[in-house]
């Protein structure tokens, strides 16, 4: 791989952790946003579990991001 093809990789990743990094705050507000609108509704008990478990899967994949580019 070429010096210019290693630099675009490692651009498109970075971009991707920035893209995950943007989601997982966007969905986060959206539970709490949520959690504030339907207290204890049966509605946002059935929708935030699956949402929190977005979020679990974006930050791992965070974390794998990282890892391969040392940003830990």
């Amino acid at each position: 791989m070429s010096k210019i093809d290693s630099i675009k990789s490692e651009n498109q990743k970075l971009r991707e952790y920035i893209s995950l990094i943007n989601v997982e705050l966007e969905l986060s507000q959206r539970v709490t946003e949520i959690k504030q609108n339907y207290t204890n509704s049966p509605s946002s008990k059935r929708i935030i579990p699956p949402i929190l478990n977005r979020i679990s899967k974006i930050k791992s994949e965070k974390l794998s991001l990282a890892k391969e580019l040392n940003l830990n």
